[in-house]
Formats: C-alpha cells, structure tokens, sequence
C-alpha cells in the first residue's frame, strides 16, 4: 500500500515541524513568564510605593494641623499619628505592623532629630515623616525577592496649628 493513500497519517517533514514548534515553545515559555511575572511585580512595588507617599501625605496633613481636642487623654500626638497611619497602610493591604515610620526634624541645627508635635516651640518648622516596608512584605512573589530591600517613602511639612473642623 502507498503511503500517500493513508488518509490519518501525517508525512515526516509534518512531524518534525511539529517537534520544532514544541522545542521553541519550552525555550521561549519561560522567558515569557518571568517577563511577565516581573512586570506584574513592578507594578506591585509601584502600587506600594504610591500608597505608602499618599498615606504619609495624609497623615504629614494631620500631624500639621491641631488635633489636639482629638487626643484621648495621655494620649501622645506623635503616637496618634504613627498609629493613624499604621491603619491606613493596613487599610490599603500593606502590614502596618511591618512599617517604621519616623516623625523627625527636617531642617537646621536639629534636623534628623525627633519632632515633637506637642512641642509649641516647633510651631513653622519644618518636619518629615518617612516610612520603610521590607520589600518582602508588599510582595506577589513569596520568598526573598530583593531580599533585604525595603521601598521608602518621605515627606516634609511645616508645623501650623490650623484648628480642625469637627
């Protein structure tokens, strides 16, 4: 019988197309997937980094106005607000308890030192809040990714004391 004749059977050459095709996907698969993989990591790192400036903005906002009628009694501002934004980082799916956030002096002499918020001697000056997150704690990936690396984020306020509105 002819081999042209068998309707079901594919020729050589069809075959060892096939086997090319196989071998250039599990080449080119995992390429694929770790470009992906990271892309999709990077975008999560840049979500995180956001949150974490639009967090420390809101509560820089905070710390700079006078919320004193908001404390509970013995409460210290500066634990208020530390703890504020612990919350909403938490809130926005980052572990606030992995956070270390510094209230410190911006500028001068003093500058690097801690700010007071309760202190009316810092009234105009300046101040920076700065947080930090192990990179391991806003990550897809599990294990130790950039192990070590922690995303930051700080910014600077000047203390006024504008009364809040209740």
């Amino acid at each position: 019988m002819n081999r042209r004749h068998l309707p079901n059977r594919p020729a050589n050459s069809e075959i060892r197309r096939r086997g090319a095709a196989i071998v250039e996907f599990a080449v080119t698969a995992p390429v694929f997937l770790v470009l992906t993989l990271g892309i999709v990591e990077l975008g999560y790192a840049l979500n995180a980094s956001n949150t974490l400036y639009g967090t420390l903005r809101e509560g820089g906002r905070l710390a700079s106005q006078d919320f004193t009628p908001l404390l509970e009694p013995g409460e210290n501002a500066n634990a208020k607000v530390v703890a504020d934004i612990k919350a909403m980082l938490t809130a926005s799916r980052i572990p606030g308890t992995d956070v270390d956030i510094s209230i410190v002096h911006a500028d001068g002499a003093e500058a690097g030192s801690p700010f007071d918020l309760m202190n009316k001697n810092n009234y105009l000056k300046l101040f920076k809040i700065t947080a930090e997150v192990p990179y391991e704690s806003v990550s897809l990936i599990p294990g130790h990714f950039l192990g070590g690396e922690k995303l930051r984020a700080d910014i600077t306020f000047r203390m006024g004391r504008v009364q809040q509105v209740e």
